[in-house]
């Protein structure tokens, strides 16, 4: 499996497991300019936006600890932009769906608000 078929994996699996949990989900890999955020989803009263991360491994460290605080920054871009052009008024949580995939386990950890708007 390459890298990029990994992922889209990964965030097939990431919106079963939220939509098994009970999030409606609103958008996938919503786009604003050259950023993106994965998973869009409304869930009690709340707009969740959900990154993903896949690995095959959790060697070097867990997947969650990819979303730096470079990368947090621009999903808070593309959030805002997103709830403004859908003019949402409900608050907006930050999750990390974190995911470990390999030929001999699948281990998927859900990070609820993860990071907050600074």
């Amino acid at each position: 499996m390459t890298t990029q078929e990994l992922g889209i994996y990964g965030e097939q699996l990431a919106r079963d497991f939220l939509k098994n949990k009970g999030f409606n989900h609103l958008e996938f890999n919503y786009r604003f300019g050259k950023l993106e955020i994965d998973i869009v989803s409304l869930y009690q009263d709340e707009i969740v936006v959900t990154e993903v991360k896949t690995r095959q491994t959790a060697e070097i460290g867990e997947p969650w600890r990819a979303v730096t605080r470079a990368k947090q920054k621009q999903i808070i871009k593309v959030a805002n932009e997103y709830v403004k052009a859908k003019q949402f008024s409900m608050d907006t949580r930050f999750d990390i769906v974190s995911i470990v995939h390999n030929q001999y386990h699948t281990k998927i950890e859900h990070i609820e608000d993860a990071f907050t708007t600074v």
